[in-house]
C-alpha cells in the first residue's frame, strides 16, 4: 500500500506559490483574489514544472517525484501573477541524478511507492 505524506503535499503547493514579479515593499496590491483555472494554462504547467524541479532537489529521496493529479489550481492577480496549485504527487523509478524526470514511470513495487497528496 502506498504510504501517504500530506505534509509533502503542503510543502509542494506552497513552493508552487509562484509569481512572476518580485515585490521590493510590503504586500502586493490584490487586484483579483484566487480564482480557480485550468490545469492545462501554460502559467500552471511552467509553475508545477517549477515547484517539482525545486521539490526533488530539496528531496532527500533518491528517487525523483513527479505530479500525477491536480487537485486545484488558482491565479491571483496583483502586481504579476501568483499561483497556488494543489497536487497529488508521487514517486518515479528514475533516480534524481537522471536529469529529466518528465518521462519516468512510477514506482509499481508496493515497497517502493510512495503517493503525497
Amino acid at each position: 500500500m502506498a504510504r501517504l505524506c500530506p505534509s509533502l503535499l503542503l510543502l509542494v503547493a506552497a513552493m508552487a506559490l509562484v509569481s512572476r514579479g518580485v515585490h521590493a515593499w510590503g504586500s502586493p496590491k490584490v487586484v483579483r483574489e484566487f480564482q480557480d483555472i485550468p490545469e492545462t494554462y501554460v502559467y500552471v504547467q511552467q509553475a508545477l514544472w517549477f515547484a517539482m524541479k525545486e521539490y526533488n532537489k530539496a528531496s532527500r529521496d533518491k528517487y525523483a517525484f513527479k505530479v500525477v493529479k491536480v487537485l486545484k489550481s488558482q491565479e491571483q492577480i496583483t502586481e504579476s501573477l501568483d499561483y497556488f496549485l494543489e497536487v497529488k504527487i508521487a514517486r518515479t523509478m528514475c533516480k534524481k541524478i537522471a536529469g529529466q524526470n518528465e518521462n519516468c514511470l512510477l514506482q509499481q513495487d508496493p515497497q517502493m511507492q510512495k503517493v503525497c497528496g
